[in-house]
């Protein structure tokens, strides 16, 4: 079954994640079938890019989302429709 999950990169204490569609049975930091974003922790404001319509697209073919991914999903979908409520 494939997942969409967060792989690990960055330096020590200092973590940055790359959203990915991978392979339940591979490791963390395995080959991912697709990238999907990015999201970074431990800036003042944390920076997360997502490709919405990618991982919908992967969610369509039966994959599933980890825990810590569907919370970052949903944070981005309420700022994407706070940011066009304001325009």
């Amino acid at each position: 079954m494939v997942k969409i999950r967060l792989t690990r990169a960055g330096s020590k204490k200092r973590p940055f994640y790359r959203v990915t569609a991978i392979d339940e049975r591979k490791q963390r930091d395995g080959r991912p079938l697709q990238f999907l974003g990015t999201y970074d922790p431990k800036p003042d404001q944390e920076d997360v890019n997502l490709d919405i319509e990618g991982i919908e697209a992967w969610l369509a073919k039966g994959a599933q989302m980890s825990d810590t991914v569907r919370s970052l999903v949903k944070r981005a979908r309420q700022r994407a429709v706070a940011a066009a409520g304001v325009s």
